[in-house]
C-alpha cells in the first residue's frame, strides 16, 4: 500500500548534482534577486536550493540611507553555501570588494585617481567609502594645510589616491594631499619661478610654531622666524599673529634646489638701528618699557625695535641684588646710557648710575691711613669681613690680623657681629674694593723691623699653605711670607703649587717688603742667579759643556763645601 502524503524519494546522483552546484558557487560572486526587504535583512534569492539573508548594514556603505525594493537584481557573493541552519550564506559587501579589488590595483599601480566619499571621522584621520569598501584618510593627507573643520567635506564624492593596499587585510589607505598638490603642481612652479630674493608677496599665516611661522604664498610655504617678524623682541609667534591671517612679506633668501624660503616682515620697514648712536649717547638719561628681566638684567626697550640691557651689575650699587625686584616686565623705567654699539646692536644700560656712588663717599671719609671702629659682617678661611658702610664692606686679609702668622684657630675667634678697631690700607672705587688692616695698628716686633736690612737675602722657609695664586710661607724667625705663582720656578710648567706640600722646606730670595711690611720672596730668581754663578764659574758659552754638566759641577762642589 501507498503513502500519498509521502515526500518524493531524492536519489543519490540529485543529491551529489546540488552538492557540486553549491560548492562551485562558494566564494563567487553572482546576480541575485531581492525577495523581502526589512529594517534588518535584505532577502535574495540567487538560483539555489534556499534564499540568503543579507545584514541590511552591507547596503548602508559611506553611511548612505539604501534605496531597496523587492525585484531588484544586486551582486552578492555566496560565502558558504549551507549555514549551520541549512540556510545560504551571502555577502552584499564581500562582493562589492571583490567586484572593485581589481580597479584599486590597477589604479594603485598606474597612479590614477579613485572616487570616494568622505562620511566619518576616526582616531588619526577619517574613513572613505570607496566602491562599497571603506578606505583610511590620515589626518595629514586630507589637504595641503592643516584642516581645522571637515565638515564641508562630509558625504561630498571627490577623487583620491591609493597610498597603500593590502587585499589580504582588506586594508586601503588613501591621499586626497596628492591629488591637490598635483592638481597645483603648475600653479605651484609659477610661484617658484617667479620667486626672487628682495620680492615682496602676500601670504597666509599657515602653522604657527616656537621658532616661526610657515606661511603659504601660493601653495609653497616659506619660514617665517622669530627673529624677522618685527624689529622689537617677539616671545612667541602667536603674541602677533594667528593662523589664517593674511599678512605681506618679503622673501630673505631662496634656494631653488631645496625650495627653501625664508620670510621675513620686519624687512618691510626701515631698520630702527640706524643712526640709534646719534639719537642715544652716552650719559644720556632716558625712560624705556620693561620688556623682559632675565636673572642676569633687564631688557629695556628705548624705542620701536630697539632695546638696550640694563646688566646685573649696573642694577644697584648693593651687592647681589636680583633685577626681578627692581622693576616688572611693562613698567617704564628711567636708566641712562652706559655705551652704544651699533655694530652688534647693544646698548648698555644703567641704573644705579642715577644714584649717588656710595663710594665716592667712602673715599672721603675713609681715606688710607683712616683708623675707626667698625663691626665683623663675615669670618671666611682667607680673612675678616668689616662694615664700611651702607651695604659695604672691607676686608681684613688674615696676614693683615696680626704681625705674626694667624692660625686657624686664631682666625675662628673672630665672631660675626663683634667689634673691631681697623685701620684703611688701600682703597680702590673702580673696583670697589676697600683692604683692611689690624696689625698695622701696632708696631712691629724687632725681628720684623730687621727685614728691612734682609732684602735680597737667602733664607730657608717653612710652606705654611697653598693657595690658588702662590704659597703661604713662614721664615725662620716666624715672620710670614708670600711666594707668587709666577715665582715659583723658572720653567713655567713647574710653577704649580701642587709641587709643594705643606710643612715642605724651601730656598728663597726676599724680593720686597711693601708698605704693609709684608715679604715676598721668589724661588725663581734664586734658581736663576745660581745658574748665572755656576756658567760663571764653572763653564763658558765657548767651553762646549752642556748646561746639565756645569750645574753638575756647580751641586758636586757645593756638597762638598
Amino acid at each position: 500500500m501507498t503513502d500519498e502524503t509521502a515526500a518524493p524519494e531524492v536519489g543519490f546522483a540529485d543529491l551529489f548534482e546540488q552538492s557540486c552546484k553549491g560548492s562551485l558557487w562558494a566564494n563567487k560572486v553572482v546576480k541575485g534577486t531581492i525577495t523581502a526587504v526589512d529594517d534588518n535583512f535584505v532577502t535574495v534569492d540567487v538560483g539555489l536550493k534556499s534564499e540568503g539573508r543579507i545584514p541590511m548594514s552591507e547596503f548602508c556603505c559611506g553611511g548612505a540611507k539604501p534605496e531597496l525594493k523587492v525585484g531588484d537584481v544586486v551582486d552578492v557573493l555566496v560565502d558558504r553555501y549551507e549555514s549551520k541552519n541549512g540556510e545560504i550564506v551571502l555577502s552584499r559587501e564581500k562582493a562589492l570588494r571583490e567586484a572593485a579589488w581589481d580597479d584599486f590595483e590597477e589604479c594603485f599601480r598606474k597612479r590614477k585617481p579613485i572616487m570616494g566619499t568622505i562620511f566619518n571621522r576616526v582616531k588619526g584621520g577619517f574613513m572613505v567609502a570607496l566602491k562599497g569598501t571603506t578606505a583610511f584618510l590620515p589626518g595629514s593627507q586630507a589637504d595641503v594645510r592643516p584642516i581645522k573643520d571637515i565638515t564641508p567635506l562630509l558625504g561630498v564624492e571627490q577623487p583620491f589616491m591609493i597610498l597603500k593596499m593590502d587585499k589580504l587585510r582588506e586594508n586601503i589607505v588613501v591621499s586626497r594631499r596628492e591629488i591637490l598638490e598635483g592638481a597645483n603642481a603648475e600653479e605651484i612652479s609659477k610661484v617658484l619661478d617667479s620667486l626672487e630674493e628682495g620680492k615682496i608677496i602676500d601670504g597666509v599665516v599657515k602653522n604657527i610654531t616656537s621658532y616661526g611661522v610657515f606661511v603659504d604664498i601660493g601653495g609653497v610655504d616659506g619660514l617665517l622666524h622669530n627673529t624677522d617678524i618685527s624689529w622689537k623682541r617677539v616671545n612667541h609667534p602667536s603674541e602677533v599673529l594667528s593662523p589664517g591671517q593674511p599678512v605681506k612679506v618679503k622673501v630673505i633668501k631662496f634656494n631653488r634646489e631645496t625650495r627653501r624660503i625664508s620670510l621675513g616682515i620686519k624687512q618691510l620697514s626701515a631698520d630702527p638701528w640706524e643712526g640709534v648712536d646719534t639719537v642715544f649717547k652716552v650719559g644720556d638719561r632716558v625712560t624705556g618699557k620693561v620688556t623682559n628681566i632675565t636673572d642676569y638684567g633687564l631688557f629695556v626697550e628705548l624705542k620701536e625695535g630697539v632695546e638696550g640691557l640694563v646688566y646685573m651689575s649696573e642694577v644697584s650699587w648693593k651687592k647681589n641684588v636680583s633685577p626681578h625686584s627692581i622693576a616688572k616686565q611693562g613698567d617704564d623705567i628711567e636708566v641712562i646710557v652706559l655705551d652704544v654699539d651699533t655694530v652688534k646692536r647693544r646698548i648698555g644700560l644703567g641704573i644705579k648710575q642715577l644714584q649717588e656712588n656710595p663710594w665716592a663717599k667712602v673715599v672721603k671719609e675713609f681715606p688710607v691711613g683712616h683708623v675707626f671702629d667698625t663691626v665683623i659682617t663675615n669670618v671666611t678661611e682667607f680673612g675678616v669681613f668689616a662694615q664700611i658702610a651702607d651695604d659695604i664692606d672691607g676686608m681684613i686679609h688674615r696676614n693683615d690680623l696680626a704681625w705674626e702668622r694667624i692660625s686657624d684657630e686664631a682666625l675662628a675667634q673672630f665672631k660675626k657681629g663683634d667689634t673691631i678697631t681697623v685701620k684703611v690700607l688701600e682703597i680702590n672705587p673702580e673696583k670697589e674694593r676697600i683692604a683692611l688692616g689690624v696689625k698695622q695698628l701696632t708696631e712691629p716686633s724687632a725681628a720684623i723691623r730687621d727685614l728691612e736690612i734682609k732684602k735680597g737675602a737667602v733664607v730657608t722657609c717653612v710652606i705654611a699653605s697653598l693657595e690658588e695664586d702662590g704659597i703661604e710661607v713662614t721664615l725662620a724667625d716666624g715672620t710670614p711670607g708670600f711666594i707668587k705663582k709666577a715665582d715659583l720656578a723658572k720653567d713655567r710648567q713647574d710653577r704649580r703649587t701642587d709641587r709643594f706640600a705643606v710643612g715642605e722646606k724651601v730656598d728663597a730670595k726676599i724680593t720686597s717688603i711693601d708698605k704693609n711690611r709684608k715679604v715676598y720672596l721668589s724661588i725663581r730668581v734664586l734658581e736663576i742667579e745660581k745658574e748665572k754663578q755656576a756658567m760663571a764659574e764653572f763653564g763658558s758659552s765657548n767651553s762646549g759643556a752642556s748646561l746639565g754638566d756645569i750645574l753638575g759641577v756647580a751641586i758636586a762642589k757645593s756638597k762638598k763645601d
